[in-house]
């Protein structure tokens, strides 16, 4: 039988991010012009708390539905609450609910007026968010922190599919899933190994590698590349440097349906347009402390100091 919807929005959640998620709820309402469903999946004691985001459209499902996959011990060096909502990402399919997926994070905020024509290309094809993040690789903190051991394993996912590993193009999260493309990863590679889910997640914990790579492999529908949807702040420094620039979220809603500002260092997006100095001042005190203060104002000095001195 034909799945219900052509695509829906898979939010894979639990207590700790509930705030985080009802921010995501209200603007995915917000903005949402085609009524897209959107389904949110956490553990089962945690669905009490997650009854109040039930509006119209949204449907909260128990994480064991996907029971038989799950795993209770650590796999790979990740947390097994880590990787279970890897195995819901990627096993979500099997609900027979729809024939794509956006996977969508709780810290994501949406920031313009969305539709299914933002994400497919027509009716039977996804666009794919495929790109090397070159970006990241040149900044130093995020290269040695990060970028080293993602690329050893991205491209050991490679290996394992036969691909070639010059330029591989993939993304960090926030993709449409494709259901054919899943079927045919579980049947056609996963199956004749003897894994599960959490088998390939333990070579590499990087579902959406594995999904963009065997869409890669096996074309099994026409893809459309495309940049991503969710502009991410994966560190204090990139948001610190939209700030100093003076780049509100209007001006990110030009390119980006949404927002994702890593929690650790800020839950707050930069709301007003930060082209004065008071707002990119007001901004930027959240993150600095004295000491960086005091070095900025030096450097500030000395450069003020050089420039008259030419002059």
């Amino acid at each position: 039988m034909k799945p219900q919807h052509q695509l829906v929005f898979l939010l894979k959640s639990y207590s700790e991010d509930f705030e985080l998620a009802a921010r995501m709820v209200a603007s995915f309402h917000m903005f949402n012009q085609d009524q897209i469903p959107l389904f949110i999946v956490v553990p089962d004691l945690d669905q009490k708390l997650f009854e109040p985001l039930l509006e119209k459209g949204v449907t909260l499902i128990p994480e064991s539905r996907f029971g038989e996959y799950l795993v209770s011990e650590p796999v790979h060096g990740m947390r097994a609450g880590y990787i279970n909502q890897e195995i819901v990402k990627l096993s979500f399919w099997e609900l027979d609910l729809t024939e794509n997926y956006f996977c969508v994070d709780s810290d994501a905020e949406f920031i313009r007026p969305f539709t299914i024509a933002d994400f497919m290309f027509d009716p039977e094809t996804p666009y794919s968010v495929l790109v090397q993040d070159l970006e990241l690789a040149v900044e130093p903190a995020y290269y040695s922190q990060y970028w080293q051991i993602r690329e050893k394993e991205i491209t050991h996912i490679a290996d394992l599919l036969d691909l070639d590993t010059r330029v591989i193009l993939t993304c960090h999260g926030h993709q449409v899933f494709s259901t054919k493309v899943l079927e045919s990863f579980r049947s056609d590679f996963l199956t004749p190994k003897g894994w599960s889910y959490r088998d390939a997640l333990a070579q590499a914990p990087y579902e959406f590698t594995w999904y963009n790579l065997w869409l890669q492999k096996t074309a099994l529908h026409e893809i459309h590349p495309r940049e991503p949807w969710v502009k991410v702040f994966h560190h204090e420094g990139q948001y610190l440097e939209y700030v100093s620039r003076g780049v509100s979220v209007t001006d990110l809603a030009r390119g980006y349906l949404a927002v994702v500002i890593n929690s650790s260092f800020t839950r707050e997006l930069p709301q007003t347009p930060s082209a004065s100095a008071n707002s990119k001042s007001q901004a930027l005190a959240q993150h600095l402390s004295y000491g960086e203060v005091a070095k900025l104002i030096q450097a500030k000095l000395r450069s003020t100091a050089r420039t008259r001195f030419n002059n």
